[in-house]
C-alpha cells in the first residue's frame, strides 16, 4: 500500500508542474503573434491614441513575466481572456470542449476494441493465415490518414450522391446523447470510426507483439501442462500481463486522437474545438487560439497521468516502481 501511495503521490506532484510548464510555453509562443489584441478589440478604425490607451489599461505593454503571472491568476479563476467577438474564451471552450472529448472517447473506444480483438487473434494464430491477414489490415489502417478516411466514409456511407445515405455527411446540428441517442450515434459514428481506425492499426501490432512474448513464457506452458484450460490462462494471466505495453502506447495516442479530432470536426462540420481554433486563426484571435491550445494540452497531460494510474490496475507489480 505504501508503494501505491508513493506512486500516486509522484504523479499528483508532477501534474501541476507539467501544467505550469505547458501554460508558460503556450503563453510564451503566443506572445510572438503579430496580431494586436488592442486592434482586434477596438477595430481597424481605432486611433493610435485609443489603441495605446487600451494597451495601458490592459497591461499589454508590461514585461512578459508580469503578463504571464496575470494570465495565470486569471486562468486559476477561470478567465482565459475575451475573444474578438467580446465572448469570454472560457464560455466558448466550455461549449465546445465536451463535444471534442466525446468524439475522442468514442474514437478511443473503437481503437481499443479493434486493436485488442485483432491483436489477440493474430497472436493466437501466429504465422498462420489469420495473422498474415490481420497484419495487412493493420498496416493498411496505420497508413490511412484519418482525414482521408473521413472523406471516403462520407462518399461511401454519407448523404451524398452515390453514397448509401446512411449517415449525415455534415452534422448540421449537434444533438446531445441525453436528448436523442439515435441521432447522436448517427452523427458521431463516421467521425469516431475515421478517428479510431488509424490508431487501431498501430495499437493492434503492439498488442500482438506483447501477446506473443507473453505466450512464450514458462509460466504459460506450466499452467497449461498442469491442466488449466488454455482459455482461462489467456484471459486471466496472459492478456492482463500483455496489456501493460499497449496501455503505455495508448496514453501517447490520446494526443494524436485529440489532434485528429480537431481536423475531423472541421470535415464533418461539428461545432467544437476544431471550429473554434479555425475561427481563431482566421480572425487572428490570440486569446481564443491560446485558450483552445491550453485546454487541449492540459487535457492531454491529465489523461496521461490517468493512464499511469491504470498501470497499477493492470499489473500490481508496477506498484513497486
Amino acid at each position: 500500500m505504501s508503494n501505491l501511495l508513493r506512486l500516486i503521490g509522484r504523479r499528483l506532484i508532477a501534474l501541476p508542474i507539467m501544467i505550469l510548464g505547458v501554460t508558460f510555453l503556450v503563453f510564451f509562443i503566443m506572445s510572438f503573434s503579430p496580431a494586436d489584441p488592442a486592434r482586434l478589440a477596438l477595430g481597424e478604425s481605432a486611433s493610435p491614441e485609443a489603441l495605446q490607451a487600451y494597451r495601458e489599461a490592459n497591461g499589454l505593454d508590461d514585461p512578459l513575466l508580469v503578463r504571464y503571472v496575470r494570465f495565470l491568476g486569471g486562468m486559476i479563476h477561470g478567465d482565459l481572456g475575451t475573444t474578438s467577438g467580446n465572448t469570454p474564451v472560457t464560455e466558448a471552450v466550455a461549449k465546445a470542449f465536451p463535444i471534442t472529448l466525446q468524439l475522442t472517447f468514442w474514437g478511443l473506444l473503437i481503437a481499443v476494441v479493434l486493436a485488442v480483438v485483432l491483436g489477440v487473434i493474430a497472436a493466437l494464430y501466429r504465422d498462420r493465415w489469420p495473422d498474415q491477414l490481420i497484419r495487412v489490415i493493420s498496416i493498411a489502417a496505420l497508413a490511412t490518414p484519418s482525414f482521408w478516411l473521413a472523406i471516403l466514409l462520407i462518399q461511401w456511407l454519407g448523404t451524398v450522391p452515390g453514397g448509401w445515405w446512411a449517415f449525415p455527411a455534415l452534422v448540421a446540428h449537434w444533438v446531445p446523447l441525453s436528448e436523442n441517442p439515435a441521432v447522436y450515434f448517427n452523427n458521431i459514428a463516421l467521425p469516431a470510426f475515421a478517428l479510431g481506425v488509424p490508431v487501431a492499426g498501430s495499437l493492434a501490432r503492439v498488442v500482438r507483439t506483447a501477446m506473443v512474448e507473453e505466450l512464450d513464457k514458462d509460466y504459460v506452458r506450466t499452467a497449461i501442462g498442469a491442466g488449466i484450460p488454455k482459455r482461462e490462462v489467456i484471459s486471466r494471466n496472459v492478456l492482463r500481463n500483455a496489456l501493460i505495453t499497449p496501455i503505455t502506447v495508448l496514453g501517447l495516442r490520446v494526443g494524436y486522437l485529440m489532434g485528429g479530432a480537431v481536423i475531423i470536426e472541421i470535415i464533418f462540420n461539428i461545432q467544437a474545438m476544431g471550429q473554434l481554433i479555425l475561427d481563431g486563426v482566421q480572425r487572428n484571435d490570440v486569446f481564443l487560439v491560446q485558450g483552445v491550445t491550453l485546454t487541449v494540452a492540459i487535457a492531454f497531460i491529465i489523461v496521461n497521468i490517468a493512464v499511469d494510474m491504470l498501470y497499477v490496475l493492470v499489473n500490481p507489480r508496477i506498484r513497486s516502481i
